[in-house]
């Protein structure tokens, strides 16, 4: 379906999930083999409305959740020039935001484009050899994956020619602008073809990502999956209340309820991925932390020990998560609130992946009740209010496995031998039946820790609480224009008005200004220190306001097509 950018006759998006159409309807003939060996049944919505709109001329911007299919869209979208372009390579250049992506983006490629001719992926990433790499580069692959710093390095160094290259991808492109490569993405354009297609594929679209997108593309086709930002409906987002310094043991009860299944926890700095993982190694969980200052040989066994479940808890930031595809990730644990609504939808889309359910919960303290009701109302989630499990919660979870375990093996086993029949029978004369099979139930619980006795209060509610009016708006001459972004902005208020990240409230972000929130509690004393001009930024001023609902930005500068059943 098309519409016009700002009309409203769009047919909303369902889940993407199983259809009726026959297997792979409207997939491309050459990559059907691969599909299918992939173990594909059918499309995703953003696979079938690429497939349907890409007519091998258009510019497209890819939105759709994460963990949506999204790179074998794409993939359906280079795939004609790739066989049709008989230049020597690279043809086809995909940039990404980070290590892991790029790697996963070049896998992904590698099995979809296995049959074909000639067309072969590689990738160039930092942490890695760069002699090695100019080695594979001289063979000339035509599909090249590679994060903005590599790339420009291969560049500069003349091991890397892009003159070939007719079809350029910007992978989870706002990303890349939050991570500060958008001089480096304007170094790699000046060296491309002017006559080339250019993609961009992203979640989420916010407004410096759609100024980039005009700038460098031209008559751009929006093609949708699912709502813009849409969080997954196979998700059930739990907002967990906590008291004061009980956050680490509502983790450690938390992961003692999931028992086996893989957790991805979120933390906001690389010393707290490792301060948690280590707390949690210390209660005898398998607990490993992800973040950028980790060597790539360790990033690389650390995912690869998540993967295959070696260790069961990965704890991450943001960036260091970027290009996790782990698809039985059942659990994502907010230990610190994302920046923004977005950030949220890419944290939560780590589970629930592939069909499989999942569930996502943020830990509130008292103070960050009414942020976490305005991140909820701002991407339109209803969660579920609750407390951390109970000790005798958790117990009773337990249990149960080790009884549908047991049943398990006992449905599964062959017949007892005599001598085992006798043994057990021996025993049992001796013992109260009942109290030999709890003992067993026990033992096979496998029970890392006993649970924390966490009690809700006495007057406990399993609903929101009421959102306090416990924030001060302020606003900053710095918008998306002039290369703001929330991280930014937050990096700038904490250090100018010194105060903590948590005292920051929502951060809403337009053109030329942007809006912020100060605890109250320390909304005078920051006014005080901000009025003084900024030795490092002195243009940017900072002013105290009255609350406003900031204001909800839209596309523009493309068409729209979403894919509807």
């Amino acid at each position: 379906m098309y519409c016009e950018a700002g009309t409203s006759d769009a047919t909303p998006t369902e889940p993407e999930t199983a259809t009726t159409e026959p297997a792979l309807t409207g997939a491309p003939e050459a990559l059907r083999p691969a599909l299918e060996r992939r173990g594909f049944a059918q499309l995703t919505d953003v696979q079938r409305a690429v497939a349907q709109v890409d007519d091998g001329r258009r510019d497209l911007r890819i939105s759709s959740r994460t963990g949506s299919g999204k790179t074998v869209a794409l993939g359906f979208a280079l795939l004609e020039r790739l066989v049709t372009d008989q230049a020597a390579g690279p043809t086809t250049l995909l940039i990404a935001p980070t290590r892991e992506l790029a790697m996963q983006v070049k896998d992904e490629l590698s099995w979809l484009f296995a049959d074909l001719d000639r067309v072969r992926c590689e990738v160039v990433t930092g942490g890695t050899n760069l002699e090695r790499e100019r080695i594979r580069l001289r063979r000339r692959p035509a599909v090249l994956v590679g994060t903005p710093g590599r790339l420009l390095d291969h560049v500069r160094r003349g091991g890397l020619d892009l003159s070939s290259v007719g079809q350029l991808v910007l992978d989870e492109a706002d990303q890349m602008l939050d991570l500060g490569f958008k001089d480096e993405l304007d170094a790699i354009l000046e060296h491309l073809p002017s006559e080339r297609r250019t993609h961009l594929v992203s979640a989420t679209f916010p407004r410096a990502v759609l100024e980039l997108a005009d700038r460098f593309q031209r008559d751009a086709l929006l093609v949708e999956g699912s709502a813009n930002g849409e969080a997954h409906t196979d998700i059930e987002h739990v907002a967990c209340r906590v008291q004061k310094n009980d956050q680490h043991r509502a983790i450690v009860n938390l992961l003692l309820l999931s028992g086996e299944e893989r957790t991805l926890i979120f933390v906001r700095t690389r010393e707290d991925t490792t301060r948690v993982a280590d707390q949690l190694a210390t209660d005898g969980f398998g607990a490993l932390p992800l973040n950028g200052d980790l060597a790539q040989a360790q990033r690389t066994r650390t995912l690869n020990a998540f993967r295959n479940g070696t260790i069961r808890t990965l704890v991450a930031t943001d960036v260091a998560a970027r290009g996790i595809d782990v698809p039985d990730v059942t659990t994502v644990i907010h230990v610190d609130l994302p920046i923004d609504g977005p950030t949220y939808v890419h944290r939560s889309g780590r589970t629930g992946r592939a069909g499989r359910k999942g569930r996502s919960v943020i830990l509130v303290p008292k103070m960050r009740a009414g942020r976490t009701i305005r991140l909820f109302r701002e991407i339109g989630i209803e969660p579920r209010w609750t407390w951390p499990p109970t000790a005798a919660a958790v117990r009773k979870k337990q249990l149960e496995r080790a009884e549908a375990a047991a049943i398990a093996r006992l449905d599964g086993a062959p017949a007892a031998t005599a001598e085992l029949r006798a043994a057990a029978a021996n025993l049992l004369r001796e013992r109260d039946p009942v109290e030999v099979v709890a003992n067993l139930l026990a033992e096979s619980a496998g029970v890392v820790r006993e649970p924390f006795d966490l009690v809700p209060p006495a007057k406990a509610e399993h609903t929101a609480p009421r959102p306090e009016r416990g924030f001060a708006r302020f606003r900053i001459n710095w918008g998306t224009r002039d290369g703001a972004n929330p991280r930014r902005i937050l990096a700038h208020v904490c250090r100018r008005g010194d105060i903590a990240s948590n005292l920051v409230g929502s951060i809403a972000m337009q053109a030329n200004a942007s809006t912020f929130e100060v605890a109250e509690a320390v909304a005078a004393t920051f006014a005080k220190r901000v009025q003084r001009p900024d030795r490092r930024d002195p243009h940017l001023v900072i002013q105290r306001e009255t609350f406003r609902t900031p204001h909800a930005g839209g596309y523009r500068g493309a068409t729209r097509t979403r894919q509807s059943r």
